[in-house]
């Protein structure tokens, strides 16, 4: 019994001897590994740190990645626009804009400068509408210019070939080059060779389309003469005209009354009957409801900040394309309309033209050279009255229609000296 107890200590021993051996062998391995991976990192940090630091050097020593401009880089001062110098005048273009700039004279404005926002593409461009009309809807928030800029008249002429009484109109704006801007919108098909002599309306015309009485083409046409003339910044106020429009006054008459008025001149009228009401679709509700139908003059006279609401208008103008058919006259209603919803406190509710509808009819009287004579035109000059800025006067209409090509002689004869053109 005492021998199996001394066998079994002894294997007792033996057995803690080898455990002890074990652990031991199992502490060098494990600092063997850890030696050996700490070596490992050591090297590859060093390794990381050299090509860091070589790239580095690199990069500072090749002169396409350097921050500093490579010898061959010559380097323009920024523009100021605050110190002046420069004032450029494009007649094609009927610009007049003066940009101030500290930089030497010979220096030119790159291609993202001010210069290049402010240019005016040619009449006759190659945008197509969806390119118009998003250039023309910019509108700056800051309204204070950084430059000298003269506000101008955008004259906006809606017709079928010619402006039938250009040698008038030549008169009227002979003298006045840098306040006013011309736009021609007339058929596709029309020869513009007619103008090849003259001075105002020579390349005034803009990329046009079809136009159909009645139809929504001709409030198409509107907004497309509306987008042409707001690529102009200096064009502050905007006349829709046609061929057979007169004006009733002087050019600085007119461009006075139209640059001091604090309203704009949009006619919307709430017209009971066929020519009112009755044109209404019920499909258009609820975006357009029937106490909010208005009909009016399609000859208006407006300012800058509702120029670029209109041709960014889509809600409006897509109700009416779906909804206001031919015998709806869209023209008729679709400013009126939308003026009276959206911009009303800004709206005079009259036109700027005189038109005769006492006869009747779907179209307004017409005059030839027996009708035009000193005291017609006086009637139509002063023959009213109205408010103008919170006073009432007795100018209420600045343009009167509709003359033909028979009324020119006389016109030549009595408007020159009765509205002192020149």
């Amino acid at each position: 019994m005492e021998n199996n107890t001394d066998q079994r200590s002894i294997a007792s021993s033996y057995f803690n001897f080898f455990k002890a051996q074990l652990h031991l062998l199992n502490f060098f391995t494990y600092a063997l590994i850890f030696s050996f991976g700490l070596l490992i990192g050591m090297t590859l940090t060093f390794c990381v740190k050299d090509f860091s630091f070589n790239f580095q050097i690199q990069n500072f020593q090749d002169p396409s990645l350097s921050l500093n401009p490579p010898p061959h880089f010559s380097y323009s001062p920024p523009i100021l626009l605050s110190n002046i110098s420069k004032t450029s005048y494009d007649h094609d273009n009927q610009t007049n804009i003066s940009i101030k700039q500290n930089c030497p004279a010979t220096h030119n404005l790159t291609s993202n400068g001010l210069e290049e926002l402010l240019k005016i593409p040619k009449a006759m461009h190659d945008m197509n509408e969806d390119e118009l009309f998003w250039r023309a809807s910019l509108a700056p928030m800051i309204h204070k210019t950084p430059f000298k800029q003269t506000p101008k008249v955008a004259f906006m002429f809606l017709t079928k070939g010619p402006v039938l009484l250009a040698p008038l109109w030549e008169k009227f704006f002979k003298g006045n080059e840098g306040l006013y801007s011309i736009y021609v919108h007339p058929s596709p098909s029309f020869n513009e060779t007619v103008y090849n002599q003259s001075l105002v309306f020579h390349g005034r015309r803009i990329p046009s389309k079809k136009v159909k009485w009645g139809e929504n083409s001709m409030i198409e046409a509107e907004r497309r003469l509306l987008a042409n003339a707001l690529l102009d910044f200096s064009n502050q106020r905007f006349v829709l005209l046609s061929e057979h429009c007169i004006p009733l006054f002087n050019f600085f008459t007119i461009y006075t009354y139209l640059m001091k008025s604090k309203q704009t001149f949009v006619e919307a009228n709430d017209i009971p009957g066929r020519v009112g009401r009755v044109r209404y679709n019920r499909r258009m509700c609820p975006l357009i409801q029937l106490s909010q139908w208005r009909k009016g003059a399609q000859w208006f006279q407006i300012d800058r900040y509702l120029a670029v609401r209109i041709v960014s208008d889509k809600p409006y103008f897509s109700m009416f394309k779906k909804y206001c058919h031919p015998r709806c006259i869209s023209d008729e209603h679709y400013l009126p309309t939308l003026v009276s919803i959206k911009f009303w406190k800004r709206n005079s509710n009259r036109t700027l033209t005189w038109v005769d509808w006492s006869k009747g009819g779907a179209h307004p009287a017409k005059f030839s050279s027996k009708d035009v004579t000193i005291d017609f035109l006086e009637r139509l000059r002063f023959g009213s009255t109205c408010e103008y800025n919170g006073k009432t006067t007795n100018v209420c209409h600045l343009f009167a229609r509709k003359f033909g090509t028979q009324a020119l002689d006389g016109l030549l004869t009595f408007a020159p000296k009765l509205m002192q053109f020149n």
